[in-house]
């Protein structure tokens, strides 16, 4: 399955790697194993990211792509399921929208998520 990894590095440890020269390397070596479909490196929340496209064959090979990135940099891993154009087309969502809105259930006339009982304010008294 297609995942999105999603690496955060902590600022000690990535830069005791780029202090000593060895942070290019270390990247190199884990994705040379790891043969990510993409990989880009940006900033996340302040600090230093990594995020991949990685081929999740099952659910055994997830520490094969996480403890490389824990081990070496400390780094926190999250994954995510993603999903191509076409396997959003192929994913069924016609079928689900007859299946799950029902006719019992009549299209909302407000945008969803907004609550109904919002206070109004007159600015005609202001």
């Amino acid at each position: 399955m297609r995942m999105i990894l999603h690496a955060k590095f902590p600022h000690y440890f990535f830069n005791a790697a780029v202090k000593d020269g060895t942070a290019g390397a270390k990247i190199k070596r884990i994705l040379d194993q790891q043969k990510p479909e993409a990989a880009y490196f940006t900033e996340y929340g302040g600090t230093r990211g990594a995020i991949l496209v990685v081929d999740v064959t099952e659910a055994s090979k997830i520490p094969m792509f996480a403890e490389p990135w824990f081990l070496t940099f400390n780094a926190d891993v999250e994954f995510h399921p993603a999903m191509t154009p076409q396997d959003l087309a192929r994913a069924g969502l016609e079928e689900l929208g007859r299946e799950w809105s029902g006719a019992e259930s009549p299209a909302p006339s407000k945008s969803p998520g907004l609550p109904s009982n919002r206070p109004t304010f007159d600015k005609s008294t202001s």
